[in-house]
């Protein structure tokens, strides 16, 4: 079954060209089914890229999926139009009183900040809060999982020597969850962060289960223990070229950065980079939705 979005979203066009399966919202409304309703919490800064390929995600699953795109009230977007954002986003108080099935929160080019420094930080606490009882499932990527993990368990982040910038390998702790049915032993994701999060600090919380794990890149993957809350630290949704854009970006801006860690082939930016995470993305996404939205979510909330 497809995701419903808008017909003019810009995401729509580049999805229905790899056959992704979109359905528009008249005929979604016409169909006898309870769809699932999922809420996305874009704090990206180019929010059109993040809209793709989460979407593009999302739309793999079987599942009829009314998505709904949230943005902080307290922030303005400065790589966003204004346009854009009136028409395709809405903001938190206008959705407080619904409840939804499932919400992203995705990651935010912040972590030089404190959280407490975040301008967005007290609505956004506000909004992990609400999550507790009107969302049955909530994941939370890259800078949202480390704003998760602070807010809901105290868990801090630390700053890295060097930025954690590459493609990682990462193994299976805790194969018996269903986040993870049809994984392999080890699988790849992408990184690109400049903090981290420690496992020790995670492991002496009874409330939480570390699941996936990089020698290279730390904890990926962590849930607690009612699948409520689920966070990861990787960008699993990234295509091909993001790292190769991010790097190109700030070798223009003059900055020193390193190559992408196993993501060029013979680690040469002039060559492809190699596309080694798509399957597992895509799995992810899916369990997600099917075991800890769908599954778990009332057919009628009270």
């Amino acid at each position: 079954m497809p995701i419903n979005i808008p017909s003019h979203l810009p995401a729509k066009e580049i999805l229905e060209q790899e056959n992704i399966f979109i359905m528009e919202e008249k005929r979604a409304y016409s169909q006898d089914i309870r769809p699932l309703n999922i809420v996305i919490l874009n704090i990206m800064p180019e929010k059109e890229k993040t809209e793709t390929q989460l979407l593009r995600l999302l739309g793999n699953s079987p599942l009829q999926l009314n998505i709904t795109f949230l943005r902080p009230e307290t922030h303005t977007s400065k790589t966003t139009s204004i346009e854009h954002l009136e028409e395709f986003y809405t903001t938190f108080k206008h959705i407080q009183h619904k409840k939804f099935d499932g919400m992203i929160i995705t990651g935010a080019p912040i972590e030089h900040l404190a959280f407490e420094e975040v301008s967005y930080w007290p609505e956004l606490k506000e909004i992990m809060d609400w999550t507790k009882t009107n969302v049955t499932s909530t994941l939370h990527i890259c800078w949202g999982a480390q704003a998760g993990l602070f807010h809901h368990y105290g868990v801090n982040k630390y700053k890295l020597e060097k930025k954690c910038f590459g493609i990682f390998k990462h193994e299976i702790v805790n194969p018996t969850v269903k986040l993870l049915r049809g994984f392999d032993d080890y699988y790849y994701v992408p990184h690109s962060r400049h903090t981290d999060v420690f496992k020790k600090e995670i492991e002496a919380d009874s409330n939480l289960q570390i699941l996936t794990y990089s020698e290279d890149a730390g904890v990926c993957l962590v849930m607690s223990e009612d699948g409520k809350q689920i966070f990861l630290t990787g960008h699993p949704e990234y295509e091909r070229m993001s790292l190769k854009d991010e790097y190109e970006r700030d070798i223009a801006k003059g900055l020193t950065v390193d190559i992408p860690e196993n993501y060029f082939v013979n680690d040469d930016p002039k060559n492809q980079p190699i596309h080694c995470w798509r399957s597992h993305a895509n799995l992810l996404f899916v369990n997600w939705l099917n075991y800890y939205v769908y599954q778990e979510t009332p057919y009628i909330w009270e």
